[in-house]
């Protein structure tokens, strides 16, 4: 590993998507976006919905990912995600229209309106990630 950089993984259960050396990393965590910079503290969190940034030197890879954990540990970055999809290959409107439809499901317990929530924030995130390709 050069100096001051870090190793990002990014796995998913099919296959490995991406592991190198960066500079830089941004991951949507469950609670708000978290940059990891060569040196930072241990850490182990949930992933919530939107874009994982990868910067080396002048260029950037990202990805859409939807849930997941994230450890970083003696400058490496390991991310289990269900999926990593580039932002290009999400569908905006088929993201707008699971956002309509959870709007009918049901919130009667609290089980009920957490999955409509969590289902409502990825198919934000998607929009989002859309526009930003």
């Amino acid at each position: 590993m050069a100096s001051h950089q870090l190793h990002l993984s990014l796995i998913t259960p099919e296959a490995k998507i991406f592991e190198s050396d960066v500079d830089f990393v941004a991951l949507p965590a469950h609670d708000g976006e978290i940059g990891v910079m060569f040196n930072r503290a241990p850490l182990v969190c949930q992933l919530g919905a939107g874009l994982l940034k990868a910067r080396m030197g002048s260029t950037e890879q990202t990805w859409f990912v939807d849930a997941g954990f994230v450890q970083v540990l003696d400058n490496r970055v390991v991310v289990l995600t269900q999926k990593a999809i580039k932002p290009e290959q999400l569908d905006r409107e088929e993201a707008t229209r699971q956002l309509e439809e959870t709007r009918q499901l049901p919130t009667n317990t609290d089980e009920q309106a957490r999955k409509r929530a969590r289902i409502q924030a990825s198919a934000r995130a998607k929009i989002h990630a859309a526009g930003a390709s």
